[in-house]
């Protein structure tokens, strides 16, 4: 089995010169970077005193699964011969707040809307094929793979004539 590691940093830049002495004292800000690649900032969610202008973790989670969606479809695709010429998604993630404040989520919807080149040597077998091929990327993508919630997936395929 092959490894391979992830090394990046988190720095918090929300201390206002007070630090944590109380949860509105602080700002949820901070920086996530890695060499040779642009920062992206992040908060939390508005929810949780969290700056709306920046990414949270919730929706980092959500985009992390359609973008791995996405690309294992795309090899997948061009695997199977199939031309893909326009991919575009629009997940939802739904999550749960217990009343301690804890939570997880209990699902992910992607929704691609993948558009294809006619091929006519699938002919009718061209949507099953698609459809097969999304199911095969949920099955081998690493971060679906990796949650204890539900991944659905409701697809829509346009094709190019």
């Amino acid at each position: 089995m092959r490894e391979h590691h992830y090394a990046l940093t988190v720095a918090w830049t929300g201390n206002r010169g007070v630090g944590t002495v109380d949860h509105r004292a602080y700002g949820r800000e901070h920086r996530i970077s890695a060499p040779a690649k642009p920062d992206v900032y992040g908060s939390s969610d508005p929810a949780f005193r969290g700056d709306p202008a920046r990414w949270n973790p919730e929706e980092l989670l959500v985009a992390s699964l359609a973008q791995c969606h996405m690309l294992w479809f795309l090899s997948l695709a061009a695997s199977a011969g199939i031309v893909v010429t326009g991919y575009t998604d629009r997940p939802t993630g739904t999550m749960a707040e217990e009343p301690s404040g804890a939570g997880q989520f209990t699902e992910v919807t992607l929704n691609p809307d993948v558009t294809v080149r006619d091929r006519d040597t699938l002919g009718a077998d061209l949507l099953a094929k698609i459809e097969s091929l999304h199911q095969s990327a949920n099955e081998m993508c690493f971060i679906a793979r990796s949650v204890n919630f539900a991944v659905r997936h409701r697809p829509t395929t346009r094709i190019e004539r």
